[in-house]
């Protein structure tokens, strides 16, 4: 059975998504850390993505025909668009990315149908759908990308009001600051 893995870039104080701004960290030009994430997430067959994430990473459908793009950025978008997208959003009318379908409501059963049925691992992205899928016991992995900014409130990485008991798999610090942190669910 496919894992599914929720992976986001975090404050230091644990926001994948800052009230004001952004997290303080330009992941775009950083190859060693795409470098790394192309690697950790070559295998993943199915991204799932809440609305304002998937208007967030349909850059990649065209970003390898960028004029300048280097050849970190044209790897990644040809993995992306060869994955199946999910994107659940109730005010969605079409997407404009290939392998793309959306979902009206998320429903936990679905999910754990689409992991058992998949050959690659899947991916969750936006705190507000993991939410969901951590509180229905659905998440197998975390990957942190936590950087060294702390932006006071925004969205959590975790939802409040949950425990969870996690092992700490590997972790990995870059050169630019960002420390990766791999936990998987006990």
């Amino acid at each position: 059975m496919a894992k599914l893995i929720y992976s986001m870039i975090t404050s230091l104080d644990g926001y994948a998504e800052a009230a004001e701004g952004d997290l303080g960290w330009g992941a775009a030009d950083d190859e060693e850390v795409h470098d790394y994430i192309s690697d950790l997430f070559r295998d993943v067959g199915t991204y799932l993505y809440g609305r304002r994430m998937y208007d967030t990473m349909v850059f990649w459908e065209t970003a390898d025909a960028l004029p300048e793009a280097p050849p970190f950025v044209v790897q990644y978008a040809r993995q992306w668009q060869a994955a199946d997208k999910v994107v659940w959003s109730t005010t969605l009318d079409q997407v404009s990315s290939g392998r793309t379908r959306i979902e009206r409501a998320f429903d936990p059963e679905a999910v754990r149908r689409l992991k058992a049925g998949s050959d690659h691992d899947l991916t969750v992205d936006g705190p507000t759908l993991a939410a969901q899928a951590i509180r229905a016991g659905l998440v197998d992995d975390y990957h942190l990308f936590l950087t060294s900014t702390v932006v006071g409130g925004g969205k959590r990485f975790f939802p409040d009001g949950m425990r969870l008991d996690l092992e700490l798999v590997e972790q990995r610090p870059f050169a630019g600051g960002l420390l990766h942190l791999h936990y998987r669910t006990r």
